[in-house]
């Protein structure tokens, strides 16, 4: 049986949107490749890298907290 540590929840899409920044935009100017914004707009990523993240915090302005949210597991009455 896996235990449940939470989960991480990216919220670049929501982030995107906010900034008014298009997925290619910001693949222009965090100098990344569009696939992986898309990913990371999908939350279809299973290892976070470092300096992506300093990246696209630096790009978007915007603090770890606004860009990355984690959810406690559910605690389960046994």
């Amino acid at each position: 049986m896996e235990e449940n540590y939470g989960h991480l929840e990216i919220r670049l899409n929501e982030l995107l949107k906010k900034k008014g920044l298009s997925k290619n935009k910001l693949s222009y100017k965090a100098e990344m490749n569009w696939k992986q914004i898309d990913n990371f707009c999908k939350n279809n990523i299973t290892r976070l890298d470092v300096y992506v993240l300093c990246k696209l915090c630096t790009v978007l302005e915007c603090k770890i907290e606004d860009l990355l949210v984690f959810y406690p597991p559910e605690k389960s009455n046994k």
